[in-house]
């Protein structure tokens, strides 16, 4: 049945026929669950979660609770679940900080278990947190980034597209499209296998292979590099890197373990 009867719905929740609610499941506030998403067996969803179709929401994760953040004084935030994405067990999303913001999780995302997404954070589509990942407070991931077992990431980095984040990363700064790194969270090369298995063509990786020795290899300034980086080719996943770059970032950008 959809809503099993050992469930706890709030009666301004918004729950779809198609939707499966397990037994001893909670959802309190006026949170809404798309069609064809499950709810397991002791799951939580709070507040003003929008949670879309076809995603699986395990046991024991909690979805919506409130931000663990000082600055945080009850003001209306919400969570927002893209079509499709795997929240495992023990996994947790926190709600937004501030009036009116949202922590974000794109489409087709899989959070495994025990990992936490903090308030303001923004995941774009086919992420994957391993395992005991950690996002703190306004991590902004690109889409198809992987980030490894129990690594940690510091509030306001930017990790890039397609990026591979080392297990036991600590992360402090930026980590550019298509980037690698290790424990220490430097960048020690390129998610060649990723970018083969997204569809980039062998010219396209020899041209991210090209970036990354203008990177970190030049020893040039920050604006030169991106002048460079345009002279040579600005289309394709060379935008996307060239974009990431122009963006402005609080923490600044990572830098190569043999730099």
């Amino acid at each position: 049945m959809p809503i099993h009867p050992l469930a706890s719905v709030d009666p301004d929740a918004e729950v779809h026929p198609q939707a499966d609610i397990g037994p001893y499941a909670i959802i309190q506030g006026p949170a809404r669950i798309g069609a064809n998403t499950e709810l397991g067996p002791f799951s939580v969803v709070l507040g003003n979660t929008d949670i879309g179709p076809n995603c699986r929401i395990h046991s024991h994760a909690v979805v919506g609770d409130l931000p663990q953040d000082r600055v945080y004084q009850g003001e209306s935030t919400g969570c927002v679940i893209g079509e499709g994405t795997i929240i495992r067990e023990g996994a947790t999303v926190h709600r937004g900080t501030g009036t009116g913001t949202a922590t974000t999780i794109g489409q087709r995302c899989y959070l495994m278990t025990n990992s936490h997404v903090g308030h303001n954070c923004v995941l774009e589509d086919d992420v994957t947190l391993v395992s005991g990942a950690l996002l703190a407070g306004h991590v902004h991931v690109g889409q198809r980034a992987i980030i490894s077992g129990n690594a940690a990431v510091h509030q306001f980095c930017r990790i890039g597209e397609l990026a591979m984040i080392g297990g036991l990363s600590k992360i402090t700064k930026d980590i550019p499209p298509f980037m690698m790194t290790d424990q220490l969270g430097e960048v020690v090369g390129i998610n060649f296998t990723g970018m083969r298995r997204g569809g980039y063509t062998p010219q396209q990786r020899v041209q991210i292979r090209h970036a990354f020795q203008v990177i970190y290899r030049s020893g040039l300034s920050a604006s030169v590099v991106i002048e460079t980086l345009l002279e040579n080719n600005g289309t394709g996943p060379m935008a996307t890197l060239i974009g990431f770059l122009q963006a402005p970032g609080a923490r600044g950008l990572a830098r190569s373990s043999t730099h």
